[in-house]
């Protein structure tokens, strides 16, 4: 893709084409919660969508229904106490929420909870879980990662940030996690020992973590511009995202199952394609903000890859959207 901050005369018509969004609307939109969400997440099959809304609590849809099949966890969900983060299991077998306080596991296939637990000391900021619901993964405000084994009840304890966690990540079978926190710092480390694996520095706060879930990639970003994949085999860094902006602070990232490319959703309505060899954004384009009499934003929740060579979209405007994927 042509840098869209210089162009020569004879490419003019050529550049501003690629630098505008690959489409302004999507092929489909689905309104999963009339006045908006608080957090959402999508199945990495694209089967399922999990919504935390004001009047429903927690909904589950089924998306190739466009169906609701449950709602969840009323009183999880009161006005001063709302879930704000949510992960599905890479099998989509399980479901994590959590609020300020408490986390919550759910089994997606009956619809029934398999355990509801509280935390003390410190405010919950971010959650994952593993194929099955297994192992849980809590990130907090004071700066531990707690790593849950459910049949045992196992607690590890990770402490190697200095301050408060950002963001989690943990692989499906729930062995290796990723943290980033206040400390300018992303770790990869290993769930049964504690032990770092990789240390990621940064200029800023580390706002964004994911791993791969075939276990190729990680990618950490900062709260500036900087934003990297790395290979999670040697540790060592593939690509740095090129063209990102101060205020494009990553919201949800996914990436391709042929481990090409990248999907990250951002603060700012944004959802952008990266290949991942080079860190070059291949398209872009923007979710649906909330119906409003004035103009609105939308942070997009989550990202996932649907069965017709597209993507599936949920955003804090209360829809779940699909858009095209350019091969």
């Amino acid at each position: 893709m042509l840098n869209c901050n210089w162009i020569f005369p004879l490419v003019l018509l050529t550049t501003l084409t690629a630098c505008k969004p690959v489409t302004q609307e999507p092929l489909q939109r689905w309104q999963q919660s009339v006045e908006g969400a608080y957090a959402g997440q999508i199945s990495s099959d694209a089967k399922f969508s999990v919504i935390s809304s004001i009047h429903h609590g927690l909904s589950v849809w089924d998306l190739d229904k466009n169906q609701r099949i449950y709602n969840w966890a009323q009183e999880q969900n009161t006005s001063d106490n709302l879930v704000l983060s949510i992960d599905i299991s890479d099998n989509a077998s399980h479901v994590l929420t959590a609020n300020r306080d408490n986390f919550a596991l759910w089994n997606l296939q009956s619809g029934k909870s398999e355990g509801y637990w509280k935390v003390r000391e410190s405010h919950i900021r971010d959650i994952a879980v593993s194929n099955n619901g297994d192992y849980l993964l809590i990130g907090k405000s004071n700066g531990t990662v707690v790593h849950v084994a459910v049949d045992t009840g196992r607690r590890l304890e990770f402490l190697g940030h200095k301050e408060k966690i950002n963001s989690v990540d943990m692989l499906p079978n729930g062995r290796v996690a990723i943290s980033g926190g206040n400390d300018f710092t992303a770790y990869v480390w290993d769930t049964q020992s504690g032990q770092v694996v990789y240390q990621f520095n940064h200029s800023s706060r580390v706002s964004k973590v994911a791993l791969d879930a075939k276990a190729r990639y990680a990618f950490s970003a900062d709260s500036m511009k900087g934003a990297y994949i790395w290979d999670l085999k040697t540790g060592k860094r593939i690509s740095s995202l090129q063209g990102t902006k101060r205020h494009e602070v990553f919201s949800t990232v996914r990436f391709s199952p042929n481990g090409k490319t990248l999907i990250t959703g951002a603060a700012t309505r944004k959802v952008s394609v990266w290949d991942i060899a080079t860190g070059k954004r291949l398209s872009h384009w923007f979710v649906t903000p909330k119906e409003a009499k004035r103009p609105t934003g939308a942070v997009v929740y989550s990202v996932a890859f649907g069965d017709n060579n597209d993507l599936l979209t949920i955003s804090s405007s209360g829809y779940v959207e699909s858009w095209p994927i350019t091969k």
